[in-house]
């Protein structure tokens, strides 16, 4: 095949890039569009002490990008050369280069946009001198500086974003979506650095006004304004450090995931970043109680010496490297973890109910051939609670306190007292069962209504981990041991994994190049179907196969096992069994969804009641 008329084979000649051609590549790396400037000018602002930041923009930031800050300014002398690539105020050596404690630092962000831009840089420093102007049009020299009217602080204006280079402007979307990501810039920036007020304008309309939030309550307002109220109403505060590590911020309770990963906010000393390792100690925190596909809320900030981070990672320096990564997963995941668990209906107060029951089960339940269960062995005889009369007269009398004091709360001439308060369990008392499904049980605030499989699945679930952690989940001998037919494949696994199924409180033997035969259950699984219950969990095994991958997949098999241990659909409760069931949610970590994150409960008030039919009006 014929080479092209202009190809030679002569060797290329290795030529020195112009300096505005070189900040025209380094542009490629840093400015991507409109939201790029902004963020780095921003990140200027902020290094320079601002508390105060205006943000003007039209059409979505092609035309125009104006920011003023109140910071410390910039010294006359120093304005052309901070035009200048690889000039900076912020690291002077390579040592400081490891300790990078500012968020802008490669001295590339100004003459990258000034390299596609209109230009025009006004500063005063903050001793009352005059301020001075410079002005740059697409890369080329910066003239003298020249006097200019302007407050403490500085003004940097880019006009005409990618004029000289209209390959790169065609890049850019709508206005509309534009400044969708440039907003979005501010509100990451605002979430990470409360104490500093932003003013954004578009198309000279203001679009967010923040003032400075330095106290708990302006910084939950702030939260609010960009996240919505929902996030803050459906939230977690946390805050944890241990071996100079600190974590603070909130998360987002499960029941409030998103489709989406678009209310996601991680800094690490005040950077956002995107991190594999900090997304997977996340993901692995809310491991079983996320419903499938979805993702967590959270505005969380990590706290870490500078000299464990390296941020100098990727042009954009949105991706960081951390020295000690497997300290920073750890903690991480066991803070969020922590927070997680603590989270249940009762969290906030005791239930005097759950109290009187205890004391009952304790008085007159030891070896009483009358108490029966829904299978994790923690609730109370149906016929025992008919039978009124088998219950201690003191605990009769505190549960017929509690009942009353919730039906007087609702009256009008009643008189609540600090008691009375302490004698509602926050999940109320079961009133009826809708349709074998769901409990309906009445609370101070109004109505509650409990899925009552996927709450009991999680209680059960949650046992289920505590014994098989404490050392191995407790069997219980089968009367008659049983015997049934499996896949070939399967009653290999039932020998090759003998160990396993040990661990988690079966003994099943191969009794036939077919057949298993089982002699004995976990105790918390007794009145489960047994077969279907072996068949999953041989499942499970089988989609792990090796010994240590079980090991890390547990959660899943004992998740499995907790779902057949749970009460199913149409299975008639008495008002004590649900009672019963309602305590052990308020005292059962992350019970507010079931293991594969439904939620387990919701609660109607009495002004959402009264709003659906009308009353008042």
């Amino acid at each position: 095949m014929s080479m092209p008329s202009n190809q030679t084979n002569a060797p290329l000649r290795i030529q020195r890039l112009s300096s505005q051609l070189a900040n025209q590549i380094a542009a490629g790396e840093v400015v991507e569009r409109p939201a790029s400037v902004v963020k780095e000018l921003l990140e200027n602002c902020l290094d320079a002490a601002a508390n105060m930041i205006d943000i003007d923009v039209e059409q979505g930031g092609a035309r125009l990008v104006r920011v003023r800050d109140n910071g410390t300014g910039i010294h006359k002398d120093d304005l052309v050369l901070a035009l200048g690539r690889h000039a900076t105020s912020k690291i002077a050596t390579l040592d400081e280069l490891g300790r990078i404690s500012t968020l802008g630092f490669r001295g590339e962000a100004l003459p990258s946009i000034a390299s596609v831009s209109r230009l025009t840089l006004i500063s005063a420093l903050q001793d009352g001198g005059p301020a001075w102007r410079i002005s740059c049009d697409g890369g080329s020299t910066a003239a003298d500086p020249v006097p200019a009217a302007h407050p403490s602080g500085t003004t940097i204006e880019i006009r005409d974003l990618f004029y000289n280079t209209p390959a790169r402007r065609r890049f850019l979307r709508t206005e509309k979506t534009e400044f969708g990501h440039l907003e979005e810039v501010v509100k990451r920036v605002a979430l990470s650095h409360f104490d500093v007020g932003f003013q954004l304008r578009h198309n000279r309309r203001v679009v967010q006004s923040l003032k400075a939030a330095t106290s708990d309550r302006e910084r939950m307002e702030r939260i609010a304004s960009i996240c919505g109220r929902p996030f803050m109403d459906n939230s977690v505060e946390v805050n944890d450090a241990i071996a100079g590590l600190r974590l603070w911020g909130w998360i987002g309770l499960p029941t409030f995931s998103r489709s989406q990963s678009d209310l996601q906010y991680f800094y690490v000393n005040g950077r956002i970043v995107r991190d594999k390792l900090v997304s997977h100690a996340i993901r692995q925190a809310y491991r079983d109680m996320l419903y499938h596909g979805r993702h967590p809320a959270y505005i969380l900030n990590l706290e870490l010496p500078v000299e464990q981070v390296d941020v100098n990672v990727h042009p954009s320096k949105h991706e960081v490297r951390f020295r000690d990564s497997r300290l920073v997963h750890d903690f991480l995941f066991r803070v969020i973890h922590t927070a997680l668990s603590g989270v249940s209906p009762g969290d906030s107060q005791k239930s005097l109910e759950s109290n009187a029951v205890a004391s009952y089960q304790a008085v007159d339940h030891h070896g009483g051939d009358e108490s029966s269960s829904l299978s994790s062995g923690a609730y109370i005889s149906s016929r025992d609670f008919q039978r009124q009369s088998t219950i201690p007269f003191q605990v009769r009398e505190q549960l017929s306190a509690a009942y009353t004091a919730l039906y007087d709360a609702r009256s009008p001439e009643s008189v609540e007292t600090d008691n009375t308060q302490q004698d509602i369990p926050p999940l109320g008392f079961a009133i009826a069962q809708l349709q074998g499904i769901y409990i309906l049980a009445q609370n101070r605030d109004g109505l509650v209504i409990v899925d009552m499989h996927a709450a009991h699945e999680r209680i059960t679930y949650e046992r289920l981990k505590t014994t098989f952690d404490a050392g191995g989940i407790t069997s219980q001998p089968l009367l008659v041991p049983m015997s049934f037919d499996v896949s070939e494949s399967e009653a290999c696994l039932v020998e090759g994994y003998e160990d396993v199924f040990t661990t988690l409180g079966f003994e099943l033997q191969r009794s036939g190049p077919t057949t298993v035969t089982i002699r004995s259950i976990p105790a918390v699984l007794c009145d489960s179907r047994i077969e279907e219950l072996i068949r999953d969990v041989l499942a499970d095994i089988n989609t792990y196969q090796d010994s240590s991958r079980i090991r890390g997949r547990i959660n899943e098999i004992l998740s499995t096992m907790a779902c057949h241990g749970s009460v199913r659909a149409n299975r008639i409760l008495t008002i004590p069994e649900m009672n019963a069931l309602l305590r052990d949610m308020e005292h059962t970590e992350r019970s507010g969804q079931c293991n594969h994150g439904r939620p387990t409960w919701t609660q109607l008030s009495m002004q959402e009641l009264d709003r659906l039919f009308m009353r008042g009006r």
